[in-house]
């Protein structure tokens, strides 16, 4: 079964999509928001946050000819345990809604997702960054035990 193809977005609907991502960024300052920056040539956002398990959480926000593409730098490539820490991340998958993990470059490991362009509001940007925010958290401390588990053991454990 495949998925119905959203209509390209007018520009319109890609102004009001950047709109709505800038006015989230207003409305979020404070919040755990670090900086927000915007890339017109690239149709592009960043957002970085404090996260609780991960210091810094990224995510990239792009406007695509008819999705907001949004995509967050979980961890590099696993060291150690491969498969299972790719196990673990792909059992994973079936319990996140609106995103799932994803190889990128290099094998690091991202949380992606998207929207059509024409459904993106101040209230899905924050359930996409809310989202992104959440899963980070659950998923990183397990995640990182298993595809850096000589390196963890020596990480300081957070109280």
């Amino acid at each position: 079964m495949t998925s119905p193809v959203s209509p390209i977005a007018t520009p319109e609907e890609r102004a009001r999509c950047d709109s709505a991502i800038a006015r989230w960024a207003e409305a979020a300052a404070g919040y755990g928001l670090l900086a927000v920056d915007r890339d017109p040539e690239l149709s592009r956002w960043y957002i970085r946050l404090k996260g609780d398990e991960k210091d810094v959480v990224t995510i990239w926000m792009t406007i695509r000819q008819r999705t907001l593409r949004h995509e967050t730098h979980f961890m590099p490539a696993p060291e150690t345990n491969v498969c299972e820490t790719y196990q673990y991340l792909l059992r994973r998958n079936s319990a996140l809604r609106g995103m799932r993990f994803s190889l990128g470059d290099e094998d690091a490991v991202y949380l992606v997702g998207e929207l059509p362009v024409a459904a993106v509001t101040e209230d899905e940007i924050d359930r996409i960054v809310g989202t992104s925010l959440e899963y980070v958290d659950e998923c990183f401390p397990a995640a990182m035990t298993l595809g850096y588990a000589t390196i963890d053991k020596r990480r300081p454990r957070r109280t």
